[in-house]
């Protein structure tokens, strides 16, 4: 390399947005140890717990999402918008100013748009990555400002009057090397047992988490092990269900080893969440959430369905005893956990990420 490369990565808000970025610094910095990353997101994001624990270089800005509630702490919160955004364009200008990035990447969320536009001024090249089928806010806007935008989905190009290319979604570093006996000693499960592992997401479902608690009577009596993320918000209603076959945790950081123990996955369906599932191997039942923009995650889901590597359940017509059935149907059915697993690793993506770098590379048209 001529010269040390400096990328600045911003996104977050939810791991969705977050753990693109971090697979991309990580897996960059992997391939070129003289590549200096430095990462952006907000105080209020999951980033605030993720970066400093992962050790990694950020800075984090004083900036939160437009709450669109009517309650009195949403209004306190929106008046405050103004100061927020004037103290995150200090922050952002000063860090790139200091750092001087070679390129900025996109990966989402609230606190991407302010690097992303003081880039835009600074004539510093823009990459995006989008991880659903309907793009978000901040790609959108910066679309025809993006040197590339790598899509996740065809459907997401549909939507973008701009450069794009399929990449598929980056993935957590060794996301797909875990290892189920180590999983079984980190989450004092045994690994010789059928395991469910639910999560809704980084910031946890509570529909998810009301429905499994009206059926854990259930799946206890077929001695069905459950390794459930409730998130961080709902961890104190679900914690004293936690037993010799539960597992309850708020957050789970080790992600490797939670697939690698699992037989079945209950999930949203989160493009990333996806991604990873595939990339693993999983089967899988989900359960989109009904409010995602564009209903994405349900086009998310049915990409899944039509490969047969999982099942869809609406959460309209998703009930406690529907799902204890769909699930026992799958678990005790060697032939179809076997083929679920198959078909999902043949749609799985597990080059994605660097396919992205590879993008960025060019754009900055750096000699590596």
């Amino acid at each position: 390399m001529d010269k040390q490369l400096t990328v600045l990565i911003a996104g977050g808000g939810t791991g969705g947005h977050l753990y693109p970025a971090i697979a991309i610094g990580e897996t960059m910095q992997m391939r070129y140890p003289s590549i200096k990353v430095h990462y952006m997101g907000s105080k209020f994001g999951i980033e605030a717990e993720v970066l400093p624990v992962k050790a990694l270089p950020h800075t984090l800005l004083p900036i939160r999402g437009l709450q669109r509630g009517f309650s009195l702490q949403s209004l306190s919160r929106n008046l405050l918008l103004p100061w927020r955004m004037y103290n995150s364009m200090r922050i952002a200008r000063k860090t790139i100013r200091r750092f001087e990035p070679d390129i900025i990447v996109g990966t989402g969320g609230y606190a991407s748009a302010i690097p992303l536009k003081i880039a835009v001024k600074r004539n510093i090249p823009i990459v995006l990555q989008e991880q659903n089928s309907y793009p978000g806010i901040t790609t959108t806007y910066f679309a025809k400002e993006a040197k590339q935008i790598c899509i996740a989905f065809d459907a997401a190009k549909d939507k973008l009057n701009a450069n794009t290319l399929l990449t598929g979604n980056p993935i957590r570093t060794n996301i797909q090397n875990g290892d189920r006996k180590k999983g079984g000693l980190l989450f004092d499960i045994n690994p010789n047992q059928k395991t469910i592992f639910l999560f809704g997401g980084s910031q946890g479902s509570a529909f998810l988490n009301k429905i499994m608690s009206e059926c854990i009577s259930m799946l206890d009596s077929e001695k069905i092990q459950i390794l459930w993320q409730t998130g961080q918000n709902q961890y104190e209603q679900y914690k004293h269900l936690d037993s010799s076959l539960i597992k309850v945790r708020s957050f789970i950081h080790n992600m490797p080893e939670a697939y690698a123990i699992s037989d079945l996955i209950i999930s949203r369906a989160g493009a990333l969440t996806l991604s990873e599932i595939t990339a693993c191997g999983k089967p899988s039942i989900l359960v989109p959430f009904p409010q995602s923009a564009g209903d994405h995650q349900t086009k998310n889901a049915k990409s899944i369905v039509r490969a047969n590597a999982g099942l869809l359940l609406p959460e309209k017509e998703l009930t406690t005893r529907k799902l204890y059935r769909t699930a026992i149907s799958i678990l005790y059915d060697s032939n179809k956990l076997k083929s679920m697993s198959n078909n999902a690793r043949k749609i799985g993506i597990p080059d994605a990420t660097n396919k992205i770098i590879d993008q960025i590379l060019e754009v900055v048209k750096t000699d590596v």
